[in-house]
């Protein structure tokens, strides 16, 4: 399928297949074939997937993801939206990464407004 790309979980299950034939010590070439057979990528493709893991190694898998709908101070939001624009990040990845620091500090029992 001309254009066709594969979601980052698809891509790192690929890389990491990749990364198990390389440490295999499966050569190259044949680390390719065999890719392109079971997940039914170009050859070219898959020897790309196997490159990527002979140069840095696995993947990690990202989470799967869920929509989480919150109301926010407009003030809040607003500020939200300007850093992830300066930042040149997405909304989710800014409030995601606020989110885990939070929860990291210990802040679990923090009282309700």
């Amino acid at each position: 399928m001309p254009g066709y790309r594969v979601r980052a979980g698809e891509y790192a299950a690929r890389v990491n297949a990749a990364a198990d034939l390389v440490e295999a010590g499966v050569p190259a070439a044949e680390a390719a074939r065999v890719l392109a057979g079971r997940f039914g990528c170009s050859v070219r493709q898959a020897r790309r997937y196997a490159e990527q893991a002979a140069r840095a190694g696995r993947a990690e898998v990202p989470q799967d993801t869920v929509v989480f709908t919150v109301k926010l101070p407009a003030g809040l939001a607003g500020r939200v939206r300007a850093h992830a624009r300066q930042a040149g990040l997405s909304i989710s990845a800014v409030v995601t990464q606020a989110l885990e620091d939070f929860l990291a500090g210990g802040h679990r029992n923090h009282p309700r407004r």
